[in-house]
């Protein structure tokens, strides 16, 4: 490799890195925004030019959203129904692949297109019904109400499909020889085999569950039921709207997702990329 070549690559590695730096500060700027803001006076919130360093650091509206809202039941809602509808979306998806992978059924091929069919309707299309649905049964204002149309998720159950299917089959037949029932062969041989695969949608389904706003807001109309995503736009004023409270709450309601994402951050990525792969 000649020094033109070398000059070349390393110019070319130069700008690629300058174009990630740019894109990551802009990324990451309104966050930076949001929690400076929310270390700020109102009054200097208000003001109408920029700083981006407060003149005064105060945590009063943190004290504020920690004492004067429900933000403690938010946050015990929101640990309620994500890890509810992770848990039985992970199992339910997990039984679902093992099945469609493994066994044979009338209409398997069905419901396997079915599935992947799934993924030409939007979500939004089928909040109508859901409500109608629930609220039929008497479950707004219920975390069965919040849980239960959240539970599906194609993606996880095809991922799943194909990594059993990935599973080579001297295995389950050595465990049918051996009079294994199928849950023997789906506990002792496939789920160890696939842990990291569930560990990693296990996060990202949790996180999907934490962030979710539309449904929450739609199925909860009590404060003491709702989840911290829908509970901080509670955060206000009988006198108008106090900007930094506003994302005060914003910040403590994101804080434990960014901490499991700086905890999980491999297995966050290796479940997103295996989404991507599914769905590309």
């Amino acid at each position: 490799m000649n020094a033109d070549t070398l000059r070349r690559l390393n110019l070319a590695g130069f700008i690629i890195t300058l174009l990630t730096v740019i894109v990551a500060l802009i990324w990451a700027f309104p966050l930076y925004w949001g929690v400076i803001t929310s270390l700020k006076p109102e009054d200097e919130v208000v003001r109408p030019y920029i700083e981006l360093w407060p003149d005064t650091l105060t945590f009063s509206h943190y004290y504020f959203a920690l004492t004067q809202t429900d933000i403690g039941r938010w946050y015990l809602n929101s640990i309620v129904t994500a890890l509810s509808i992770t848990v039985l979306t992970v199992l339910s998806s997990l039984f679902c692949g093992y099945a469609l992978s493994q066994l044979n059924f009338p209409f398997r091929n069905a419901l396997w297109w079915l599935i992947l069919a799934s993924f030409m309707v939007p979500t939004q299309t089928l909040i109508v019904n859901h409500f109608e649905l629930i609220a039929r049964l008497g479950l707004v204002n219920t975390w069965a109400g919040i849980v239960l149309p959240q539970l599906i998720h194609p993606v996880i159950i095809i991922v799943y499909k194909q990594f059993f299917d990935g599973v080579p089959k001297d295995f389950r037949e050595a465990a049918v020889m051996d009079n294994a029932s199928e849950w023997r062969i789906l506990t002792r041989i496939y789920i160890p085999m696939n842990w990291g695969v569930t560990a990693a949608l296990s996060i990202v389904t949790f996180i999907w569950s934490w962030n979710a706003f539309l449904w929450p807001f739609l199925a909860v109309t009590r404060t003491e039921m709702m989840t911290i995503t829908v509970g901080i736009t509670q955060v206000n004023d009988a006198f108008g709207i106090y900007y930094a409270r506003e994302l005060t709450a914003a910040v403590l309601a994101g804080l434990p997702v960014a901490v499991a994402y700086l905890i999980f951050q491999r297995r966050v990525t290796e479940a997103i990329t295996l989404s991507a792969g599914i769905k590309g």
